[in-house]
C-alpha cells in the first residue's frame, strides 16, 4: 500500500524515514476494520492497544528491510536517490539492527499481549513484503503487485484474530484490500513510470503501456466496488447501512477509473484515483466501524423492517 499521508516536503528522521511511516495508518485501519467484522469486536483496551503496537512495529520492520533490499535499485532511481540508506544518512548496520528489535519487538507484543495467531499473521504478511512481493516478484513481472499484495491484506486477519473470531467475514476483507491493490498501486505506477523504466522494474505501464494499464485499472476497480458491497453480508451487525453508505464510495471509484481509462496520458487523473483509492480504503474500515455500533443495528433492523413492510407492486 502506498499513502501521502505525509507531505513529501517533510524530511524525517533517518531512522523514522526507513520505517515508512506513511504506510502504516492505512494498515492499521484495515487491521481495525478486520476487528469489526468478528463476533468478538469490541475488544478490550488492552487487547486492541497490543495489536496496533504490534501490527505497526511489523510494518515498519517491513519497511527497514524492504529499505534494506532496494538500496540499489533506490540509488539508481532519481525520485529514491535521497533516502536514508542509499544517501548514507544511516548505515546499513542500523538499519538492520533496528529491523530485527521492531521485528522481535512485534512478536514479542503481539505473543503476551494478543495471541500467538495474530504475531504469526503479523510476521507472515512481513514476510510475504519482504520475501514474495521486494525479493521475488518486484524485479521479475509486472504482475507483481497482483500477487505481492497478499502482504498488504494480511492486516484484517491479523485484527480477527486478536478478536478472536476468523470466520469468512475476514476473508472477504482480505480478499477486497487483495483486489484494491493494483489499482491503487497502477496508478501510482502511471505517474512514475520513468523512475521504474530507468530503474528496469517490470511494472505494468513499463511493460504494456499506459493505456493496456488504465485499462487492467478499470477492471480492477469495478472487481473492488462489487466486491465491497458483499460487506452487506459480512458484517455481523449493520450490514445494511453499510451497503447504503458505502455506494457514493464506490460511485466516486468507478468515475475516476472510468476518467483515467479516457485520458490515460493525463497525469491528474491517476494522480487523483491513486488519492481517492486511499480516501476510499479508509472510507471501507471506518464504515465498518461505525456500522457495529448499536445505532447501527437499531437501524437494520428498522430498516428490514420497513422494507419487509412495503406493498408488492401490482398487489393491492
Amino acid at each position: 500500500m502506498a499513502s501521502s499521508s505525509i507531505p513529501r516536503s517533510v524530511r524525517l528522521p533517518a531512522w523514522l524515514e526507513v520505517a515508512k511511516p506513511r504506510l502504516i495508518p492505512l494498515l492499521l485501519a484495515t487491521t481495525l476494520g478486520g476487528m469489526a467484522l468478528s463476533a468478538g469486536w469490541p475488544l478490550d483496551g488492552w487487547r486492541l492497544a497490543c495489536t496496533l503496537v504490534g501490527g505497526a512495529m511489523a510494518s515498519a520492520g517491513a519497511g527497514v528491510l524492504n529499505c534494506l533490499w532496494e538500496e540499489e535499485l533506490d540509488r539508481r532511481m532519481l525520485r529514491t536517490s535521497k533516502r536514508a540508506i542509499p544517501s548514507g544518512r544511516l548505515a546499513q548496520q542500523q538499519a538492520f539492527a533496528l529491523a530485527i528489535a521492531l521485528t522481535a519487538g512485534s512478536v514479542l507484543v503481539l505473543v503476551r499481549g494478543v495471541n500467538s495467531l495474530a504475531a504469526a499473521l503479523a510476521l507472515f504478511g512481513l514476510c510475504s513484503y519482504v520475501l514474495l512481493y521486494t525479493a521475488f516478484l518486484k524485479p521479475r513481472t509486472s504482475l507483481n503487485i497482483v500477487i505481492g499484495g497478499v502482504a498488504g491484506a494480511i492486516p484484517p486477519l491479523v485484527g480477527a484474530a486478536a478478536a478472536g473470531s476468523m470466520g469468512w467475514s475476514c476473508w472477504w476483507l482480505f480478499t477486497l484490500v487483495l483486489v484494491w491493490t493494483p489499482a491503487h498501486f497502477w496508478a501510482l505506477s502511471l505517474l512514475l513510470r520513468e523512475d521504474y523504466r530507468q530503474a528496469g522494474i517490470p511494472m505494468l505501464p513499463v511493460v504494456s503501456g499506459v493505456v493496456p494499464t488504465a485499462e487492467a485499472i478499470s477492471r480492477y476497480s469495478f472487481g473492488t466496488a462489487f466486491l465491497s458491497l458483499v460487506g452487506i453480508l459480512a458484517l455481523p451487525t449493520g450490514g445494511w447501512l453499510y451497503g447504503l453508505l458505502v455506494l457514493p464510495f464506490n460511485a466516486r471509484l468507478l468515475q475516476l477509473a472510468h476518467q483515467l481509462r479516457l485520458q490515460p496520458e493525463d497525469p491528474s487523473s491517476a494522480r487523483n484515483l491513486f488519492r481517492w483509492s486511499i480516501f476510499y480504503l479508509f472510507g471501507i474500515c471506518f464504515l465498518l466501524l461505525i456500522c457495529r455500533s448499536p445505532q447501527a443495528a437499531h437501524f437494520d433492523w428498522t430498516g428490514m423492517t420497513v422494507l419487509l413492510q412495503l406493498p408488492v407492486p401490482g398487489t393491492a
